[in-house]
């Protein structure tokens, strides 16, 4: 199994050389299937699975209806403890691979809940010229219309319900592209985010706005946001709450809509604790710090917590959130590492970046900053496998390895290293 869901499998050597690599989704290791060849590449072929003749003992009934058709997840085939088993061994592959390391800690496995497991969920929208809402289908950029999710919350599969009943009344939908449901901390309470065409308007935002709030007293609040894929999107217009407050253990965020939060409802406490437990010292630097997710905890061990984010949405939760001994920057990570070089000593450097990682600009930078301490949280392990390979390079050592699932029945894996210097 490889990164992304595929199985990796070979054709037969031939008179050009070993045979070239197969990437077969919806398969486990082991399993001997027939699979038809559905696009050749000069080192490597994709395929469809057709049929598996010897199964995996792994193997399991999927429990969504759209699974294999829905791009959303890969593992349903595989029984959950299987999925954890995979996604170890992917990582393992990657660090391997791609840094030249073995880990010689051991690698500490952190399951979840299997399904309705997401706070957050984003649909697509198609309001003509049949009304439907959905994910995209497998490979595809082509809509999947959906009525249920069973990985995401119960609250998300209730309004996902809700929302079918505009279809007899979708005019006043128009220009409405995408929705984005995101359920508090105890299932109750949802903000939801409209997502238009660039060329709505306030006035035909507000019609969207009200025609989906009206449909649970559980919606807060409906945001409307315009702009095109390659545009950050502007806020237009608002109906009800902007914010929900989410609490993790016992703590209370302030999550605007746009802003960034972790997706499993179940696990983000036991992530903050994997991060923080244990550090303690007289400053820490928290970068791609969301909404202060992890800063508003390290503050109860360091006497100064500082916290970076460059988002200007979840900077300004970040800002709300933050404690007293806390302070909040609006930066992109590299342009605060270059200010802060002679002026920021920090015993702890916690980082959660997005998959593009660190890059070595940001590695060389935190590298001069010289921290006894760095906690990375990953979710890609190329990137991770990448950054870890500068980090190490550089005389620091991984004292312990998490892998948190976050996201059952995906490729998806997240990841947090303990490094020392």
């Amino acid at each position: 199994m490889i990164y992304g869901g595929d199985g990796l499998a070979r054709l037969p050597a031939d008179e050009h050389g070993s045979g070239k690599a197969a990437f077969i989704p919806f398969v486990l290791e082991g399993e001997r299937v027939e699979a038809e060849i559905t696009e050749q590449a000069r080192s490597f072929v994709r395929a469809k699975l057709s049929h598996v003749i010897e199964p995996s003992p792994h193997r399991a009934d999927p429990r969504c209806p759209y699974f294999a058709r829905c791009g959303g997840c890969q593992y349903q085939h595989s029984d959950y403890e299987h999925q954890l088993e995979v996604k170890a061994a992917v990582l393992k592959e990657n660090l391997r691979r791609i840094a030249k390391l073995e880990l010689k800690a051991e690698l500490e496995l952190h399951g979840s809940p299997a399904w309705n497991y997401r706070n957050r969920t984003r649909l697509k929208v198609q309001i003509s010229p049949e009304f439907a809402i959905g994910y995209y289908r497998f490979n595809s950029h082509e809509l999947l219309a959906v009525e249920q999710c069973p990985i995401s919350s119960p609250l998300i599969n209730e309004t996902i319900r809700l929302l079918w009943t505009l279809r007899d009344s979708a005019e006043p939908l128009q220009g409405l592209q995408e929705i984005e449901l995101f359920a508090d901390d105890q299932d109750k309470s949802l903000l939801v985010e409209a997502h238009c065409s660039p060329e709505t308007d306030s006035r035909s935002a507000t019609q969207i706005l009200k025609a989906v709030k009206a449909l649970s007293p559980a919606i807060a609040g409906v945001v409307a946001f315009a702009g095109s894929e390659r545009a950050v999107p502007r806020r237009i217009a608002s109906e009800g709450a902007t914010e929900l407050t989410y609490r993790v253990d016992d703590l209370s965020f302030r999550v605007s809509a746009g802003s960034f939060f972790q997706v499993n409802r179940f696990l983000t406490g036991e992530l903050v604790r994997l991060v923080t437990a244990g550090q303690s010292g007289k400053a820490a630097l928290d970068l791609y710090a969301g909404v202060g997710l992890f800063a508003s905890v390290l503050k109860r061990e360091f006497e100064h917590v500082i916290a970076v984010e460059s988002s200007p949405t979840s900077y300004a939760d970040l800002l709300y959130n933050s404690p007293p001994n806390g302070k909040a920057v609006k930066s992109m990570t590299e342009q605060f590492l270059v200010k802060a070089a002679s002026k920021v000593k920090p015993d702890l450097v916690v980082v959660d970046p997005p998959r593009s990682g660190l890059g070595e600009k940001v590695v060389s930078a935190i590298l001069d900053l010289g921290p006894a301490r760095i906690v990375y949280v990953s979710c890609d392990p190329a990137t991770l496998a990448r950054d870890l390979q500068g980090l190490l390079g550089a005389g620091y050592q991984i004292k312990r390895a998490h892998l948190v699932d976050l996201f059952p029945q995906t490729y998806h894996l997240e990841s947090i290293f303990h490094l020392q210097r």
